[in-house]
């Protein structure tokens, strides 16, 4: 073995001894080794990593390696079991618990990524599809977009992402952890029916000053971590902003295309546009002794949309303007009672504003302006009881408060000002959980829970068992059972009505327990796990059954017919994963299969019909290489296109008279590149440095990706159709600095 990183070695020895590293990353950074070629045992390889790294080596249940750096009076923290190391590449794992763990500063080469876009990454997991190209909507096992919880350092976030979703809305650069749960959701996490995305910010008091710097085709960041009080008092920062007020790459005209098909923007040439965003967070971590730790964490996300179009044939001025605003505040405490029990307390606010305005004016003089508002106040307090029993038994209980206030409103104003519908609802909450964790190697490891949540203002109580079952049925299979009840009381309303921008045309409401009563989600899965030298399988079923969902008719707004209508959806699914490591390169084969199936009442004749969610098939694969500081990722994307409702063309308009979702959209592919290569400009210099060059969709396929159905400004308009297709070829470009 000639000198390589460390990094580098891990991935051979994993290979080759069918093992698996846990560590964390900045231990082993700059470190080479050099060990000759010749025949070895695990222990004498590891062995010649201690000499040469003063590293410390610990086995655990014969395949698991936790690696770090003996210092006084230091404690080393218990990871969490990893079942699968680099899942789809490096920085990701598939823990025991079912659920993946991201470490976004470890990613290895992401096709179409030069950054490890928090959301997208997530995106490339099995059962996970974006059926619009965009980093916040995606779908998890067949549920709505809207049922992926999105937490950020215990803060609920509502955003749905930079540049109408092109981009994800939380800094990859500030997160430290993501962990994303799709089955076997632990007690603790309430509120959504169909996945958790946690993501946390750093935990550690750095002794010594951090910064990095970035640019790409869209944004510039940068990122602090400054020590206050030597291992004591330390914080982090991160802001990111957009510059295409400035100046506009080729790689934002062609993200803007996209957003802006179909729509007035589209042609609009006006220089004192504005199309913008910027966010920031800010930690401050305190750590009094060794018993305490304390945090205070603050995230801003600010979207901003100003464009106006004018038609000169007609003296028509239209004018678009929107704010989108997501702040939240957090507040946390660990208590370690003693070294087996440990609380952690915790406090939120979060806060959601949407103001949407859509302005014609004829000759300059305003003729109507059509007025869309969502907000939300969502706070809560928590606290939960940790308890380590032994070596094989462990208990968690908690408690949490939670009160959302939510409003939306539609307004349309010509000559008189009138609603067109809108809604305020508060419902606070009270929930209790446990959770039992008991682990035998010798027979199975099984996770039980139950929560149990009153909904006071509707007078509600729901009662949630969780299940998860783990078993190692021979040297290399594992088996996995997950059972799981969830309910869901805020979810988005699809008014896709009267605006010719329509771009955030979802707006969150809470349900009410009449029309919008709680949704109720339960799942069950089962599935193993085959891992032996390098190769790993992992295969999944599941069935997933959903109550009380609501929708518009025909999934927009007439307004002659504005009825919401109650429903149901069934889904079946099957989630294949297939991957093998060797000699650097990492290759790895993705198939979803997905059912979806949904039921309302006084529509389609109360017959099931597709769900907008079903994407019946969908693959991808990708293969990558990583040779020391360079790596290289080419990833390959296919799936069925939606469904969608036939429209023809009556006396009076649009008729639907063929069903819902009858029709599908065109099969849809992709081929993404990316490549990273970092360097130091001095060998002793702390001055490191990255570049990257990331192209989406190579071969310029145009997808049709959707088919839906607007009115116009006024009750007696016509129904039209909007179609809109995929991104076209888009490459960006990355630099990064740190020191």
């Amino acid at each position: 073995m000639n000198s390589r990183s460390l990094d580098d070695a891990f991935d051979k020895i994993e290979d080759v001894y069918d093992v698996r590293f846990s560590y964390q990353d900045d231990i082993i950074n700059d470190f080479k080794i050099t060990l000759k070629r010749e025949q070895r045992t695990l222990n004498q390889v590891l062995f010649e990593l201690e000499v040469q790294t003063k590293l410390t080596f610990e086995i655990i249940g014969q395949r698991y390696i936790i690696v770090y750096k003996l210092k006084n009076n230091t404690n080393i923290e218990k990871l969490d079991r990893i079942l699968i190391t680099s899942y789809l590449t490096k920085g990701i794992s598939k823990n025991k618990n079912g659920a993946y763990q991201l470490i976004p500063s470890s990613l290895g080469g992401l096709p179409g990524l030069t950054e490890p876009d928090v959301l997208e990454s997530i995106q490339l997991l099995p059962g996970v599809v974006s059926p619009n190209e965009t980093a916040s909507g995606f779908l998890v096992r067949g549920g709505k977009m809207d049922q992926n919880r999105l937490v950020w350092d215990g803060i609920n976030m509502y955003h749905k992402g930079h540049l109408f979703g092109m981009i994800s809305p939380f800094n990859p650069n500030a997160t430290k952890n993501i962990t994303f749960i799709n089955k076997g959701t632990h007690p603790r996490y309430g509120e959504r029916a169909s996945s958790v995305i946690s993501m946390t910010t750093t935990t550690k008091i750095e002794n010594k000053f951090n910064a990095q710097l970035g640019f790409n085709g869209i944004n510039g960041d940068a990122y602090i971590e400054v020590p206050i009080i030597k291992d004591k008092l330390a914080i982090q920062a991160s802001v990111r902003s957009s510059y295409t007020n400035t100046y506009q790459s080729y790689t934002f005209e062609k993200l803007a295309d996209k957003v802006f098909e179909s729509t007035k923007i589209k042609n609009g040439d006006n220089p004192n546009n504005s199309f913008d965003f910027l966010d920031y967070n800010i930690k401050l971590n305190y750590k009094p002794n060794a018993q305490n730790n304390f945090y205070a964490s603050v995230i801003s996300i600010d979207n901003q949309l100003d464009y106006t179009v004018s038609e000169t044939q007609s003296n028509e001025t239209f004018n678009d303007r929107m704010s989108i605003k997501n702040s939240g505040y957090g507040l946390g405490w660990t208590k370690l009672w003693r070294a087996n029990l440990k609380q952690h307390t915790s406090a939120y606010f979060s806060e959601y504003k949407l103001n949407y305005n859509f302005i014609t004016s004829e000759a300059d003089e305003q003729t109507s302006d059509f007025e869309k508002r969502n907000v939300i106040f969502d706070s809560g307090i928590s606290s939960e009881i940790d308890w380590e029993i032994n070596s094989n038994n462990r208990a968690t209980f908690g408690y949490q408060y939670v009160l959302k206030d939510v409003g939306y409103a539609f307004l349309n104003t010509t000559n008189l000002a009138f609603i067109l519908d809108e809604d305020k609802t508060v419902v606070q909450t009270h929930s209790v959980y446990g959770n039992y964790d008991y682990k035998n190697p010798k027979l199975f490891d099984i996770r039980v829970g139950a929560r149990a949540t009153y909904f006071k203002e509707l007078e509600a109580f729901k009662f949630e068992p969780r299940l998860l079952l783990y078993k190692n049925l021979f040297k290399n299979v594992k088996l996995q059972i997950s059972a799981e009840i969830k309910n869901q009381i805020i979810s988005e309303i699809d008014e896709t009505i009267i605006s010719d921008l329509s771009l955030e045309n979802r707006v969150w409401r809470l349900a009410n327990g009449n029309e919008f009563p709680i949704i109720n989600s339960r799942q069950v899965s089962a599935g193993f796990i085959y891992t032996t030298n390098g190769w790993t399988i992992d295969i999944d079923n599941y069935y997933k059954a959903l109550d009380h969902i609501t929708a518009l008719s025909l999934g927009f707004l007439n307004p002659e017919n504005s009825t919401f209508n109650l429903g149901e959806q069934n889904i079946y699914g099957v989630d294949l994963f297939l991957k093998k490591r060797f000699n650097g390169f990492n290759t790895w084969v993705s198939y979803s299969f997905n059912n979806s199936k949904s039921k309302f009442n006084a529509l389609n004749g109360n017959n099931y019909f597709n769900s907008r969610s079903n994407v019946r098939h969908a693959f991808s694969t990708s293969v990558s290489y990583k040779l020391s500081n360079f790596q290289i990722a080419l990833g390959w994307r296919w799936q069925t296109g939606k469904p969608y409702t036939v429209a023809v063309a009556g006396e009076d308009g649009l008729e639907f008279n063929s069903g819902i979702n009858t029709k599908r959209l065109p099969n849809y592919h992709r081929l993404d590149f990316s490549s990273t290569y970092s360097f130091k400009f001095l060998k002793t210099s702390k001055l490191r440095a990255e570049v990257g060059l990331s192209i989406r969709n190579i071969y310029n396929k145009t997808n049709f990706i959707s088919r839906e159905y607007r009115g116009n400004n006024d009750f007696n308009g016509d129904i039209e159709t909007i179609d809109k297709f995929s991104l076209g070829f888009t490459p960006n470009l990355m630099f990064r600095l740190n020191w």
